[in-house]
């Protein structure tokens, strides 16, 4: 008999990813058991033996993992509230802190009926789908500029609806482009973005500085090149009273808030920090 406790295998995957610097070891050794289980990470314990060659299979993706691959990439998925998207090489990865602003966005659409939902630089698509899904009676647009994303994005698209999740609108589009969206001017009760937003100089994880597209986390010496963009097409896209959220590198705060409140026509501007209590995502209304 070659079967050996899983709960050794997990605690030695455990001890190796901590010794690599991973930054949550104990989740993802879990994680990882779980992927070549086939099982939810909750029902890890209803399996108190392996066989020799899931223990194998095990160490393999730890090694992997160990040298920085992301998490994601490796199981092949990411959850973002009520979905998980496929993610791999060429799309950024969703990341937890994204389910606040998908919270926020939900809470504002209480009592609106079949509302109009924008996403810009959608990535893999996660937070348009979340809404979808989460939204049945809404309309969802999201918008890629990079192509490799975009492939991404419509084929996490594609899978939510066979599901028998609400499709969305997939565009091919840029933010910067003054007649991006043209035809909804005026009429979208809510707009959410997380775009790229990290400083070229700052110094990242190998996750994001290795595997995420540079393209989707950096923009610019100031980290601030699309975030105007984004705020312009806010301000002309939003009906009367929709409402506005976006996320921003920590260091913005200051510098986004002023963004928004300089638009005469965003009203109610404010800042809301994640779980660690740092800014991560701004918010605003149109004005009646």
């Amino acid at each position: 008999m070659n079967r050996q406790p899983l709960r050794l295998a997990v605690m030695e995957a455990e001890r190796i990813l901590a010794g690599a610097g991973v930054p949550s070891p104990r989740v993802d050794a879990e994680l990882i058991a779980a992927h070549v289980l086939g099982v939810e990470r909750g029902k890890l314990m209803l399996v108190p033996l392996v066989d020799r060659q899931v223990v194998e299979a095990i160490g393999q993706l730890v090694t992997r993992r160990a040298k920085r691959i992301p998490l994601q990439h490796l199981i092949g998925w990411a959850a973002l509230g009520p979905v998980t998207v496929e993610v791999g090489p060429g799309v950024f990865t969703p990341r937890p802190e994204t389910e606040l602003l998908l919270e926020w966005g939900l809470a504002e659409l209480t009592g609106v009926p079949n509302p109009l939902i924008v996403d810009l630089c959608t990535g893999s698509g996660a937070l348009a789908l979340a809404f979808a899904a989460a939204r049945p009676d809404a309309t969802v647009h999201a918008v890629e500029l990079d192509q490799r994303a975009l492939a991404w994005a419509r084929h996490n698209a594609d899978r939510r609806a066979e599901a028998g999740d609400s499709p969305i609108v997939l565009h091919a589009g840029d933010v910067s482009d003054p007649a991006l969206l043209a035809d909804l001017d005026g009429r979208v009760d809510l707009l959410v973005c997380n775009p790229p937003y990290v400083p070229v100089s700052t110094v990242v994880p190998p996750e994001v500085g290795e595997h995420d597209p540079f393209q989707a986390v950096f923009a610019g010496a100031d980290g601030l090149s699309v975030i105007p963009h984004v705020v312009r097409c806010a301000a002309r896209l939003l009906a009367p009273g929709g409402r506005f959220a976006m996320e921003h590198d920590e260091s913005h705060a200051d510098a986004v808030l002023d963004l928004l409140t300089t638009r005469r026509v965003l009203t109610d501007v404010q800042g809301h920090p994640d779980l660690a209590g740092r800014p991560r995502f701004a918010t605003a209304r149109s004005r009646a």
